[in-house]
């Protein structure tokens, strides 16, 4: 008997308990996403015009930039777990740098656990998720170089890189003329082709 699921703006609301490969067999039958971890499964809210517009913007620039590199952009789709901490989830996009490697629970192979970048687009509701539990997740893989935070409200992208030492370091771009580089991809992203459409309200 699978879960019931339920789309929900805020905080992913656990809905049932279950193992991980219950998990993966009611991701296979369900219409909406949800996230996995410690045994609950937490239905995962849609997103504003804006959000998607902005990740369709951003994977279209990944696109462009990674074209004929060994890194490979993906989108929210692609679901990514976090071997350290067991979340299973989906960022917004994803960059992997080296080829795909598979939670071997997940028989069907559809959940990787080495991204090289992950990128999430922040919204009012899940913007604390976003910064709060999710990053501190994110942190976890031992292949993640970077992760990348970018607002839909205003021109601003955080772009939090691992050094060797294994500190942390943000840097910030805010604004239409600015550009981010992310350098364990080799490129810089223009703001304002991440923005590209965007209509930001008149402060």
């Amino acid at each position: 008997m699978g879960a019931h699921y339920a789309p929900h703006m805020g905080i992913p609301k656990a809905i049932s308990r279950h193992s991980v490969e219950d998990y993966y067999d009611l991701e296979e039958e369900e219409v909406f996403k949800s996230e996995y971890y410690d045994g609950e499964i937490f239905a995962m809210a849609g997103g504003s015009p804006e959000h998607s517009l902005i990740v369709a913007n951003l994977l279209r620039e990944l696109g462009i930039r990674l074209k004929g590199k060994t890194c490979t952009p993906y989108d929210g789709n692609l679901r990514i777990q976090i071997p350290a901490t067991g979340l299973i989830t989906y960022p917004d996009a994803s960059v992997f740098c080296k080829k795909l490697e598979f939670d071997p629970k997940d028989k069907r192979r559809q959940t990787a656990v080495n991204p090289s970048v992950v990128f999430e687009v922040l919204s009012k509701t899940t913007e604390s998720y976003d910064r709060g539990k999710k990053a501190e997740n994110y942190r976890q893989l031992d292949s993640l170089k970077a992760y990348v935070l970018v607002s839909q409200s205003t021109p601003h992208i955080e772009l939090y890189e691992r050094h060797g030492d294994g500190f942390w370091f943000l840097t910030e771009a805010k604004g239409l003329d600015k550009e981010i580089a992310i350098k364990p991809l080799g490129l810089k992203l223009p703001l304002a082709e991440v923005y590209d459409r965007i209509k930001f309200p008149r402060k």
